[in-house]
């Protein structure tokens, strides 16, 4: 089944969610920033191109704990 109308143009007029702040990845160093780069990327195009609802909500929050133990990970490197 396609998206309706009403459901596409809601999807477009909506604000970003307010859980991207935590996928900010500019103040990181070098060898941070490249881990968490690409989830800060897929976050925010995930968050246009779906819905508002409790699974995309649920989801982005499972991404941002993948992204703070992919982070940490890197730090255990050091």
């Amino acid at each position: 089944m396609g998206l309706q109308r009403k459901e596409v143009s809601r999807m477009s007029k909506e604000k970003p969610a307010h859980i991207l702040r935590h996928f900010a990845f500019e103040h990181l160093p070098p060898h941070l920033r490249e881990v968490s780069e690409p989830f800060g990327v897929l976050a925010a195009e995930l968050d246009k191109r779906l819905c508002e609802c409790a699974e995309k909500s649920a989801g982005l929050r499972k991404l941002l704990e993948a992204k703070d133990c992919f982070v940490r990970a890197k730090l255990e490197e050091n």
